[in-house]
């Protein structure tokens, strides 16, 4: 269940750092939205002061198209900063998603086969487990297994095999729950 936990953390871990990397990234799009908004305000300006011009007698035409190709080349500018905006928006979009998918895939790849591994290894434990003498086998599984698992167990007199091998059934049950443990199971 630790590794379980552990690869749920580092998958979560995962995304909070890609959305902070695409916050980050993000940031870069804040001189476009200054370009967008300074072009439509002096577009706007320029269209007003042309407006007003228009008004002046005899040069009033004259006066306003200069005005006005002004105000449409500021109209550019905020079009372009939007474009700015648009293209850092992807570029964010586009890096928070393959952080996503590798670092997913990744976590996955080391955590997944090894799981599946051990669910496939129990369930065989368990079926063993509930045949006739399996509890037996279980019991020699034990003995032949890491001996660091029988020294936390009370030895019987003559030792594990003895008792093993005399089928003290004490023993075999003994055996058989550290063999359950050792894979991970309850017995």
């Amino acid at each position: 269940m630790l590794v379980d936990l552990t690869a749920v953390a580092l998958i979560a871990t995962t995304v909070w750092v890609a959305f902070f990397v695409r916050d980050t990234i993000m940031l870069l799009a804040e001189p476009g939205q200054k370009v967008e908004s300074s072009g439509h305000g002096l577009a706007e300006d320029l269209g007003n002061a042309g407006d007003a011009a228009s008004n002046v007698p005899f040069v009033g035409d004259v006066l306003k198209k200069p005005l006005q190709s002004a105000a449409d080349a500021s109209a550019g500018f905020a079009d372009a900063g939007a474009s700015f905006q648009e293209t850092v928006t992807q570029v964010a979009n586009v890096t928070t998603t393959a952080l996503i998918v590798v670092l997913v895939l990744l976590i996955l790849v080391l955590w997944l086969p090894p799981r599946l591994l051990w669910i496939r290894r129990s369930m065989i434990v368990r079926r063993l487990a509930d045949v006739p003498g399996g509890a037996d086998l279980l019991a020699l599984r034990a003995l032949t297994g890491p001996p660091a698992d029988l020294v936390k167990l009370p030895t019987p007199p003559g030792g594990f095999a003895d008792a093993w091998r005399r089928g003290d059934q004490e023993v075999i049950a003994i055996l058989s729950a550290a063999a359950l443990a050792h894979t991970g199971l309850l017995p």
